[in-house]
């Protein structure tokens, strides 16, 4: 009676235990078959690449210096006297031959009496010797006419008249010719003394003139140093103490003088356009190459070169420190790559990896030229649009095939003036 409900549970139970076998047969057989697949097709592994593309290319060297005016100059008194009025400050624009200050000197007028004075006493020293040339000559046309009628009657009544008169009337013609010729060498001596006396008055106006101190070029005063009554020493020569009247400035036109080291001297040459920037003002300016020493200094090894900045608006202060980018080799429109693509294999040549059309990997050499900071001249071994491999090279083989991946490569900056 007890072993019949046995057997009826017993066979339900092995059924469920086949059944449930058979499933996890299936599913590792499934397993099986997915893993033999993904060993039998193995993933490309993945390159990053670039293409090859034309660049301007330039070599460049930032150079720091300080802005100098163009010129600059204390301006002096050339003769000595009293500030009588001072037109500027500072900070004033003033143009070349503007009247800066007036400089009062009293005893310039009594000068200018005096010299006059002496024109005048010259001139009548003049009509003396005139006067004296004409006395002379009515004398020796009084004497010559005596002379001329004894030789006359001697001649023609030989002995009537004794030749110790006419040997004395002989020499009272030429005593009267050289008093004649006496007068005309006062006369010439007078008129000399009108000359010189005339040039002391033109001095003396001169010197008037240099009463009022002008500018001698266009600019901005930047110091002064006199105000008005203040005495002032005639800046004539350097061994004297005297003080400037105002320190005025060329600051529309700015200099810079650069340290230019030895290897770029050959490549610095006049008129040479470069980008100046001022980190104070956060903007560009042009400037030119406008001179340079011609001479490598010793001690520092470099060449100083000046470069001119354009200042219309006087936006740049002197003294302002200043950025120069000076282009030292430049190369336009030609074929680069990054230099990360690239192998060196000397100083002119190289290898990269470029990809094929059919993505397999294929080593190429290649002759390389002007280089910058993040890309490389490519003058042959490639063309525009091929595509190099940029890193991870050494896992690579030849024919190899991957999947490339274009990297974004920023291109050289722009240069802007603004």
């Amino acid at each position: 009676m007890l072993t019949r409900p046995i057997q009826r549970i017993a066979i339900p139970g092995f059924l469920a235990l086949v059944a449930a076998s058979g499933v996890l047969f299936t599913a590792a057989c499934s397993k099986s078959q997915a893993n033999a697949g993904m060993v039998g097709t193995p993933e490309l592994p993945t390159v990053a690449v670039a293409d090859v593309v034309k660049h301007n290319l330039s070599h460049n060297l930032v150079l720091t210096a300080e802005f100098k005016p163009f010129q600059e100059v204390d301006v002096m008194a050339k003769v000595a006297g009293y500030v009588k009025q001072i037109n500027v400050d500072v900070g004033d624009r003033v143009t070349q031959n503007q009247v800066l200050a007036t400089i009062e000197i009293p005893e310039m007028d009594d000068d200018l009496a005096r010299v006059n004075a002496a024109v005048e006493r010259s001139r009548a020293e003049v009509a003396r010797a005139n006067d004296e040339i004409r006395r002379a000559q009515a004398a020796h046309q009084v004497v010559h006419l005596s002379f001329e009628r004894l030789s006359a009657v001697s001649k023609s009544k030989r002995g009537l008249v004794a030749q110790q008169e006419i040997d004395d009337a002989r020499s009272k013609d030429l005593v009267a010719e050289a008093q004649i010729s006496a007068a005309n060498s006062a006369l010439a001596v007078t008129k000399e003394q009108v000359q010189v006396n005339q040039a002391e008055v033109h001095k003396v106006h001169t010197l008037m003139n240099y009463t009022k101190v002008v500018a001698p070029f266009t600019g901005v005063v930047t110091k002064r140093y006199a105000d008005n009554g203040a005495m002032l020493q005639a800046g004539t020569a350097s061994q004297t103490q005297a003080m400037p009247l105002v320190q005025v400035s060329e600051n529309n036109l700015l200099r810079l003088i650069l340290p230019v080291p030895e290897s770029a001297v050959a490549k610095v040459h006049i008129g040479q356009q470069v980008e100046v920037r001022v980190p104070a003002l956060n903007r560009s300016f042009p400037g030119r190459v406008a001179r340079f020493v011609d001479k490598v200094s010793l001690a520092t090894r470099t060449m100083d070169t000046e470069v001119d900045v354009p200042n219309p608006d006087l936006v740049l202060i002197p003294g302002m420190y200043a950025e120069v980018n000076l282009t030292l080799d430049r190369r336009d429109a030609v074929l680069v790559v990054p230099v990360t693509a690239v192998d060196r294999d000397g100083d002119a040549a190289g290898r990269v990896m470029v990809i094929t059309a059919n993505n397999r990997v294929e080593p190429r050499t290649i002759t390389l030229g002007l280089e910058t900071a993040q890309n490389v001249e490519v003058r042959s071994g490639l063309n525009e649009g091929d595509r190099v491999v940029l890193s991870g090279r050494s896992g690579l083989q030849r024919g190899q095939a991957v999947r490339p991946k274009l990297a974004s490569v920023a291109p050289p900056p722009s240069k802007e003036f603004h």
